[in-house]
């Protein structure tokens, strides 16, 4: 990680003022946006630490130190190994958080007879049934889908792609690898899936936060 931020953050930034650093700044030409581009890429690294407003301000700090040539102002040693430390808090507190917002996300789905559970705590919703064979664990199958987050947030689509993805069910998420098993080629459930059943307190950043709750429609194509 932070051979990539040494890169991109040499690449985004020079010599100039920490106010023309943080500035909102045109986007008019093609380096100008690229540049963006690099400032989105970084953004994404920095997701793990859940930075607010406040906390920018020393991290803009540190990069106009070094690319200024400057002394750093702490000992290197100690504060490059708590940055891992400090993902680890700070994806404890986001989990937190997550999972109270997903609790009340899930109470909706009590009692619901039409939901349909996994030995891992799955649901599953069918939409349309389909009229082909179950695939099993050890099967491949080939699929339409669209993930979002528990607040309609798209994160990941093969419809927008505009190709079906193939995988093999025993190399996904437990939600899959059970929710996919009941449903018939050809058909389409919903798939909700709490962060135990995908990918826990550790997320999949920068789309997928610690402890989120993901919803994927999908559609089983084929069994290959």
């Amino acid at each position: 990680m932070k051979k990539i931020l040494i890169i991109t953050l040499l690449l985004m930034t020079s010599a100039c003022s920490k106010e023309a650093v943080t500035a909102d700044v045109a986007l008019e030409t093609e380096d100008q946006k690229t540049l963006y581009a690099i400032g989105m890429i970084i953004s994404d690294q920095l997701q793990a630490f859940a930075l607010s407003e406040e906390e920018l301000a020393p991290i803009v700090q540190g990069m106009m130190d070094g690319i200024k040539g400057k002394d750093a102002q702490v000992d290197m040693a100690i504060y490059e190994a708590r940055i891992n430390e400090m993902i680890s808090e700070r994806s404890a507190i986001v989990a937190k958080k997550e999972a109270a917002a997903s609790d009340s996300y899930l109470k909706q789905f009590e009692g619901d007879e039409s939901i349909l559970r996994t030995d891992s705590g799955a649901l599953i919703k069918m939409l349309e049934e389909g009229s082909g064979d179950l695939p099993i664990a050890s099967d491949t199958v080939m699929v339409h889908y669209e993930g979002t987050l528990i607040d309609g947030t798209v994160f990941d689509s093969s419809l927008s792609r505009g190709s079906p993805a193939t995988f093999p069910l025993s190399g996904v998420i437990p939600c899959w690898t059970e929710g996919l098993q009941k449903i018939k080629v050809g058909g389409k459930a919903q798939l909700i899936c709490p962060s135990d059943t995908a990918y826990g307190d550790r997320g999949a950043p920068p789309k997928i936060g610690p402890g989120a709750t993901l919803i994927f429609e999908v559609n089983l194509i084929e069994i290959k």
